[in-house]
């Protein structure tokens, strides 16, 4: 009787040892490569450390105080390296910025609806390079001091809504942030709600790339190659095709205006006219166009799941002056702290002004502390190593995500103590001046800092002076603000509240009408 085959052959079992050779020695290289991660929370050998919320950033904060300043955590295959305290940033997001100048990849957000050209998410230094320098022009401090007028005029706007319906004041505020901006962006001064119409659309495109950026929502962020197949790309592919319909409407109508000669400055005038000069193909001009919109208006809220996740917004300054209000009602002292100010170098018989701002340090000191106390982007932004960082007996290698986390390094209690408290003092130094030599990183760090900083500065300092100098604010006593009352969201936005706004000055009406932008 004939033997039987054997059940391997020898050429599968050669297979078969080759495939454990290989898996053997990629697991010790990779674990070489990150043995001098700095240390972090224990994890699966395969699944990793798997954290997640609810409020991500407050259980970093408790990580950083467990494992130290640094910390490194592990999603599958993904590694991130999180910074959680003020001198590790200043040292490794700002030291080694230009090996922090990347991002980490984002398929479905980045690629796919964003078609390459989203500036937040893009990746290569010349790229990046050339898209940041567009942007200078448009945002730096300069430039940004033209658009004063306009922030001046929906900033009283927003003063006289909340004399009308102080209920509402979150609405107001995120009233002033959409009309500014639509302005800035597009020359247009039609909106005198939150609920336009346009603004409205364009919002619904930011929570579809704050969808698209969710660990774990789509799978092609996991499996690339799944970007091949229609089913698993198609609904991202109908987004990006709304979102250009939509930037492309509105610089079709800024440029008619300029064919007329009707076109008012604006970010759109601005890249139409020096488009050649700019080197931007179709798609960056929009993407740059309505990524302006995008960095100062507001947003639906979208639960933070994972640390890659960067945001899709900058600085937000709706949710912002939602804090101003919850700290002035919550600590009155700091308020009138402000309020002697005020009332000392303004008076009650003219609003304070853009040129009154070296002269009120008391309201840039608070709004700085509102930014500390209250960060609005909780987690920071996701940056990638693109060659291995050194940091004291630490290496992150390259292609490591690092993330500097903002909630957990506003709560340094060596740089800042009593990190709890709203203390607007902290930012002034004997002489009652604004300090030089420490500053939170409110706007993220290095070479990926957020350009619209100077125009989102002016944006609060003229809304705060405004608003403390218009109102005495309090907490109504039957319903006292939870001040940690926030989304759990990529922008961290304050849960409405309950506030009593006194008016201070008895004829406001008369003087927000009589004054000139």
């Amino acid at each position: 009787m004939a033997s039987s085959s054997p059940l391997v052959s020898v050429s599968e079992l050669v297979v078969v040892c080759a495939v454990c050779a290989f898996a053997y020695t990629f697991l010790k290289r990779t674990q070489t490569r990150y043995a001098s991660l700095p240390p972090g929370p224990p994890g699966h050998w395969l699944f990793g450390n798997n954290i997640t919320g609810p409020y991500l950033p407050r259980i970093y904060e408790k990580l950083c105080q467990e494992y130290g300043p640094v910390f490194t955590v592990r999603q599958g295959r993904d590694v991130t390296v999180v910074i959680g305290r003020y001198e590790a940033a200043v040292e490794i997001m700002g030291g080694k910025s230009a090996d922090l100048a990347d991002r980490p990849r984002a398929v479905a957000a980045g690629e796919i609806m964003s078609g390459g050209y989203r500036l937040l998410l893009s990746s290569g230094k010349d790229l990046v390079r050339r898209l940041r320098t567009t942007m200078h022009a448009l945002t730096q401090p300069r430039v940004a001091a033209t658009y004063e007028p306009m922030q001046m005029r929906n900033a009283k706007r927003y003063i006289l809504d909340v004399l009308e319906n102080p209920a509402n004041q979150l609405e107001h505020a995120r009233r002033y942030a959409a009309s500014f901006i639509m302005e800035v962006t597009f020359g247009k001064t039609t909106p005198t709600s939150y609920s336009d119409p346009e603004v409205q659309a364009i919002q619904q495109l930011v929570i579809n790339l704050g969808t698209a950026l969710l660990p774990g929502k789509y799978l092609v962020n996991s499996y690339p190659i799944l970007r091949h197949i229609p089913a698993f790309v198609s609904k991202l592919k109908r987004m990006h095709v709304e979102e250009k319909t939509l930037y492309q409407k509105q610089l079709d109508i800024v440029e008619e205006k300029m064919a007329k000669g009707e076109a008012q400055p604006s970010f759109g005038t601005y890249l139409l006219e020096n488009r050649a000069k700019l080197g931007l193909s179709d798609g960056q001009l929009l993407y740059l166009a309505g990524s302006m919109f995008a960095a100062g208006s507001d947003t639906a809220s979208r639960p933070i799941s994972h640390l890659k996740m960067p945001k899709p917004l900058i600085l937000q300054t709706a949710a912002a002056l939602g804090f101003v209000s919850i700290a002035a009602a919550c600590y009155p002292e700091a308020q009138a702290r402000v309020q002697a100010q005020l009332d000392e170098v303004i008076g009650r018989q003219r609003l304070p002004t853009f040129a009154d701002r070296k002269m009120l340090p008391e309201v840039e000191a608070f709004f700085l502390e509102v930014l500390r106390w209250r960060p609005i982007s909780v987690l920071g932004f996701a940056h990638k190593a693109t060659k291995d960082v050194i940091w004291r007996d630490y290496v992150i290698p390259a292609g490591t995500t690092v993330l500097g986390c903002h909630w957990a390094i506003s709560r340094d209690p060596d740089v800042f103590p009593e990190p709890e408290v709203f203390n607007p003092q902290r930012w002034l130094d004997e002489q009652g001046r604004i300090k030089t030599d420490t500053r939170f990183q409110s706007f993220g760090f290095g070479r990926r800092t957020c350009p619209g900083q100077h125009i989102a500065e002016r944006s609060l300092f003229i809304n705060c002076a405004l608003l403390l100098w218009a109102f005495s604010i309090s907490q109504d006593p039957s319903k006292p603000i939870d001040t940690y009352a926030m989304v759990d969201s990529i922008i961290a936005h304050p849960l409405p509240f309950a506030a009593n706004y006194q008016r201070r000055i008895s004829n406001l009406e008369e003087l927000i009408a009589s004054h000139q932008d």
